[in-house]
């Protein structure tokens, strides 16, 4: 039906004349009323016009039922600035209105929107009238201070039980007779006065199976009855915002506790298994963010060798090793040591676990095709000092950073391989070019992390013949130079291990350590790679003969040293 006209509406709410009748009392309200509701119509209908031809579904707000809940999705300050409202979030949709929805940015909230909660996204263009109406929805939102019920965990939480629990025995005395709420911040507190670094609930036939892993090894803490396990269940997910009747597919969520000397960041991780969900809980600590150079646990000569590498200019610095084998806290570690006034560093990580600061940090997302090879062409146009690329895994990657060595930058990054000498035929085999990477490399460092002996219960470890024969065959190799330094006779090599104790919960162990190879580039290795003929025992050889210690090397100078024991290095590093 069209639209009345002017003379219409005038019939409709009275008569033109000047003078003044009971016929017409409020007519010129009712005109403007009648005309502004034609203009928004017409409003309307341009957005609904507009939609269709940036091929957007259409929606008007007006009279739309908005839940507080869903429209605090879009923070208000946001929603003003993009003219952006969220106006439905069912559990499995979520609906985004925008009046520019071709706007980057808010295709950006909206897939961290359906990262969030886990549901499925779409952008619907609205009017600015639409926009104002929704908007004014933020003004009646009370301001309701912040209410803890059950699903926060406070510092003085974790003081209060970290006191009382000092060993497993204790954890699992408490929370059999603890409430949900404090079995799992019992958990936590005994977890963090173990040094542990994930926590591992899993139900399983008969009862609940709490287990930590500490300084890389898995030891039972506790169990709990089997009837408990769905109240656990949702206490943690409540925790970590996670879906408490979603059980039958793997759900990811994070909490933080706020402490007084920075924040302990939780990455949560539910998987449904034959018995129900298994939960995985990692813990990430500041304290290994701020871990210095100096505290790596690098001997000589290797300590020396890496530092001078750090000081250069240009070049790629290399750690290799498998996963848990302490490579990303290397990278901080060396970080932490240029990060100073005059230097740019950047870097590219999957994900960012620790926040550095002084340091431009940016996360891969492989959901918005946002990946190492395209982030680090991005990065090397912000003119950068240092790059650390959290990993190396493709072609692309390896050139990019490859030439970024060449031209001037500091590249520091991680591959996957065994071993130092096995790094050159990692890249060869992506198909890196030799005269490249030859002249790129400058250090290779292979790693692993070995529980160090706890001081409490050290007794001395009787080898039997064929380990000492073994260890004695190992470091006869070693130069001069470092059996001298190192006082190392192999006639009288003595050992210790840890009987276990009260203090390190029986294990024998408490903290770790690096054992280290460092592998310089030299001529020889050099004119190896340009050959083509890779060959990693070839570069294993040559480095030994150049001075370098291997890890196994290294690893045995260092129980030698009473630090940990020979069962511990051999079964690392051989």
């Amino acid at each position: 039906m069209a639209n009345p006209s002017i003379d219409d509406l005038l019939k409709q709410y009275g008569s033109q004349s000047g003078a003044p009748s009971p016929a017409i009392d409020g007519a010129e309200e009712k005109f403007e009323e009648k005309m502004t509701e034609i203009a928004l119509k017409e409003k309307e209908k341009i957005a609904q016009s507009k939609a269709a031809e940036l091929d957007f579904p259409y929606i008007n707000l007006k009279g739309f039922p908005i839940s507080p809940e869903t429209l605090t999705s879009v923070p208000k300050e946001l929603a003003e600035k993009l003219k952006i409202i969220c106006f439905l979030n069912t559990g499995t949709e979520i609906r985004v209105g925008a009046v520019d929805p071709n706007q980057e940015q808010i295709k950006e909230i909206l897939l961290s929107l359906e990262d969030k909660f886990h549901s499925h996204g779409e952008i619907y263009l609205i009017s600015e009238h639409s926009f104002n109406l929704a908007f004014k929805l933020y003004a009646a939102l009370p301001t309701i201070k912040k209410i803890v019920s059950g699903v926060e965990i406070s510092e003085a939480d974790l003081q209060k039980f970290s006191a009382e629990i000092k060993n497993f025995k204790d954890l699992n005395e408490k929370i059999q007779k603890a409430n949900i709420t404090d079995i799992v911040t019992m958990v936590i507190a005994a977890s963090i006065t173990a040094r542990s670094s994930d926590i591992h609930i899993e139900a399983e036939e008969k009862d609940i199976k709490i287990r930590f892993r500490v300084d890389g090894v898995l030891a039972d803490a506790a169990a709990l009855p089997k009837d408990q396990w769905s109240k656990v269940i949702s206490r943690i997910k409540l925790l970590s915002g996670l879906k408490i009747n979603v059980t039958n597919i793997p759900q990811d969520g994070r909490f933080t506790i706020f402490m007084k000397d920075g924040k302990i960041d939780v990455r949560v991780s539910c998987l449904p298994t034959s018995y129900g969900e298994s939960v995985v809980m990692r813990l990430l600590m500041p304290s290994t963010a701020g871990l210095s150079f100096e505290g790596l646990g690098l001997w000589e000569p290797a300590f020396s060798q890496l530092k001078a590498q750090t000081e250069r200019p240009n070049g790629m610095i290399i750690t290799t090793g498998p996963t848990g084998s302490g490579k990303t806290t290397t990278l901080y570690a060396i970080l932490n040591k240029l990060n100073e006034p005059g230097v740019k560093i950047i870097t590219l990580e999957d994900p960012v676990e620790y926040k550095l600061e002084g340091i431009n940090q940016s996360q891969v997302d492989y959901s918005r095709d946002y990946t190492f090879a395209k982030g680090l062409k991005s990065i090397l146009r912000q003119d950068p000092d240092v790059v650390m690329v959290g990993e190396i895994r493709d072609i692309e990657t390896a050139d990019i950073a490859i030439q970024a060595a060449l031209t001037g930058h500091l590249v520091i990054s991680t591959i996957h391989t065994n071993s130092a000498s096995g790094a050159i035929p990692r890249f060869m085999s992506m198909g890196v070019k030799p005269f490249l990477l030859a002249p790129a490399l400058n250090a290779v460092i292979g790693q692993r992390l070995v529980r160090k002996i706890c001081e409490s219960c050290k007794v001395e470890d009787k080898l039997d013949g064929e380990t000492l024969a073994r260890v004695k065959k190992i470091l006869e190799t070693l130069s001069a130079e470092v059996k001298e330094k190192y006082k190392v006779d192999l006639e009288n090599l003595k050992f210790l291990r840890g009987a276990g104790c009260p203090e390190c919960n029986n294990l024998g162990y408490k903290g770790r350590l690096g054992i280290y190879e460092i592998m310089i580039m030299s001529k020889d290795i050099e004119k190896i790679i340009l050959s083509g003929e890779i060959s990693e025992y070839q570069m294993q050889d040559i480095a030994t003969s150049a001075g370098m210690v291997t890890m196994v090397q290294d690893g045995l100078l260092k129980a030698l040293a009473g630090v940990t024991s020979v069962a511990e290095i051999f079964e690392a590093a051989e």
